[in-house]
């Protein structure tokens, strides 16, 4: 399975959703990241969107691959797709990240636009309603996307496919441990808290304990969102 998130837009939790939600749950996936000035994972595999001609060469040698588009590629790496005519056919599905801001949502339609007019077809073209305040309903949210997608259906658009507002990304860096080993790890911070007798000990243990906290919250809410998503409906044969 080879997934693409992109949008024309930054500030809309493309590596988030990349790192934190599809790659732990694609069995043997790579992360390959096409550059991006805020890139955090100096591990993966990084491209320059005018290298896309390696790009497509590296997907005919993997099974699965989860592709981190920045922003500021977006628009040459498009031009070189059109250039290489089928070479979307490649990709089985493209993830678009979309946040309640008017002017993201505007650049989320452009996006939209952009890939159907390539050829992606609505079956893999699919939203993430990201960033969503607690009690904010989708519909609501994202009135001017979901008008748009109303009209001219060009992606699938699966309101339970969401994700809220939580700092956990910003305390997690993309890598190990993951949020799941993170979830799971049974260290008793609180004992350990109260042996030592040192502050700064003391705040990082305690900053651990808020994590651990965290991402037993967000977990379950990252497995309902990847559920959400039904991905095997879009692998290419």
């Amino acid at each position: 399975m080879k997934i693409a998130v992109i949008n024309f837009s930054g500030n809309v939790g493309k590596s988030t959703i990349a790192h934190h939600l599809l790659l732990p749950r694609i069995p043997g996936a790579e992360l390959v990241a096409i550059e991006t000035i805020n890139a955090h994972d100096s591990q993966a595999p990084s491209l320059r969107g005018r290298q896309f001609g390696e790009l497509q060469e590296y997907l005919q040698t993997v099974d699965s691959a989860v592709i981190d588009i920045g922003a500021s590629n977006i628009e040459e790496l498009l031009g070189l797709m059109r250039r290489y005519r089928g070479s979307h056919e490649d990709i089985d599905c493209f993830i678009v990240p979309a946040v309640p801001d008017l002017k993201q949502q505007q650049d989320t339609i452009a996006t939209l636009v952009e890939l159907a007019q390539m050829g992606v077809p609505p079956s893999r073209l699919k939203l993430v309603f990201n960033m969503v305040e607690d009690g904010t309903d989708v519909a609501q949210a994202f009135e001017h996307l979901l008008a748009f997608l109303s009209e001219h259906p060009l992606a699938q658009a699966n309101p339970a496919c969401r994700l809220g507002v939580n700092e956990i990304f910003a305390r997690v860096l993309p890598g190990r441990p993951g949020l799941h080993d993170i979830a799971s790890d049974t260290t008793d911070y609180k004992a350990l808290i109260a042996k030592t007798r040192d502050t700064t000990e003391k705040l990082a243990l305690a900053r651990q304990l808020a994590t651990r906290r965290l991402a037993t919250g967000v977990v379950p809410e990252l497995d309902a969102c990847f559920e959400a998503l039904d991905l095997r409906a879009c692998v290419v044969a």
